[in-house]
């Protein structure tokens, strides 16, 4: 098979889909790879590294797409590329479609295979793919929110430890998974004032044994995410729900009670955002002001560490890729839960329920 890594475009992207080893791998089992030119500069990985591993080095993205039937990325096809995509063309990134109308239909419309990283599932029910830069997110979210909490940055002047005789700043943050714990533990560490909320007690019981003593938690309902937000100075959202749109826990009536100069980081922005008016924003532009709270909506935030994401996302893609290439795509679903469970539109047909129900589109099961 011939198995493509072109270079990310979306704006401030700096992972790559394969590392050298990954490549050496494919090409030991047969296969060839072709990587576009500057492709790992952003994660410090030169062209010489790909061409060592046996990599064929090509110039633009339209020849990777062009010539791969695999085509492995980090994030989902920019409106620039959905042109190059072609029917019986396999794609493996993630793709969060729930996000975006436009990127479902262009999909369905080029008659390729999604299969979609955020939505493998492994024998535990487990997301082994979305885990790695959930684990990034989370802890950039604290970075992040202690940044924009400084006043240059239009925040409340807060820092997040406090200091002896004046109080730490009060995180909340909404959703217990790897993304949220993951905040938790590092905002805990700066010595800030923590609580976590979920819905899922066995969830909270688990995360109330393992955390620092300033980490608290709390069910979340409509009552303890308002009274939250009046005490918070920094949000943090992470709700998931694998492959569908996130809920919307904040609403755009709740800023007002929320003290001027908070901040809110809406890490679920590339599945919807869990605040309605959260948007997706850039590296390069990555905050916005409405009714005097700051939001950090980042839609691809571990892009800015490109060599920790890269290295932690590729050995979490590696074993899955090989199948992919090794078995070709119906032997691989069909002997693979996990891989059957990434698949989210085949050949024009949107192969995953939350999917079509986000857009109210047929669903196919492939039975």
């Amino acid at each position: 098979m011939i198995v493509g890594i072109p270079s990310e475009v979306k704006s401030d992207e700096y992972r790559i889909a394969m590392l050298p080893v990954g490549v050496e791998e494919l090409v030991r089992r047969g296969h060839q790879v072709i990587v576009q030119a500057g492709a790992g500069l952003g994660s410090g990985l030169a062209d010489h590294d790909y061409l060592r591993a046996g990599a064929e080095l090509v110039a633009g993205g339209s020849d990777v797409f062009e010539r791969a039937d695999l085509i492995i990325k980090v994030k989902e096809p920019q409106p620039s590329e959905f042109d190059l995509i072609r029917s019986g063309q396999l794609l493996f990134t993630y793709f969060h479609f729930a996000a975006s109308r436009e990127l479902t239909d262009a999909m369905v419309d080029s008659g390729s295979s999604c299969l979609a990283y955020e939505t493998l599932r492994d024998a535990k029910g487990r997301l082994p793919l979305l885990t790695p830069m959930s684990e990034v997110a989370g802890r950039m979210s604290i970075q992040q929110g202690a940044k924009y909490l400084e006043k240059p940055q239009m925040g409340r002047g807060i820092l997040l430890g406090g200091i002896p005789g004046v109080a730490p700043a009060h995180i909340t943050v909404l959703g217990g998974g790897v993304v949220g714990a993951n905040a938790a533990r590092i905002a805990a560490g700066f010595q800030a004032d923590v609580v976590i909320l979920d819905v899922d007690l066995d969830r909270l019981r688990y995360l109330d044994d393992v955390m620092p003593a300033n980490v608290n938690t709390l069910f979340s309902d409509r009552y303890n995410v308002l009274e939250q937000l009046e005490r918070a100075d920094l949000v943090i959202g992470s709700v998931l729900i694998p492959g569908a749109k996130a809920p919307q826990l904040v609403l755009a009536e709740d800023l007002s009670r929320m003290k001027p100069g908070s901040v809110i980081i809406d890490i679920a922005v590339d599945q919807g955002g869990c605040i309605e008016t959260s948007r997706p924003t850039t590296h390069s532009d990555p905050t916005f002001v409405v009714d005097e709270v700051v939001h950090y909506c980042v839609a691809n935030m571990p892009g800015a560490v490109g060599r920790t994401s890269t290295f932690g996302l590729c050995n979490a893609t590696l074993p899955w890729v090989l199948r992919l290439a090794d078995s070709g795509l119906r032997a691989a679903i069909d002997s693979s839960r996990p891989l059957r469970a990434s698949l989210n539109i085949h050949q024009g047909k949107v192969t995953n329920k939350a999917v079509a129900g986000a857009f109210d589109l047929p669903f196919d099961s492939m039975e």
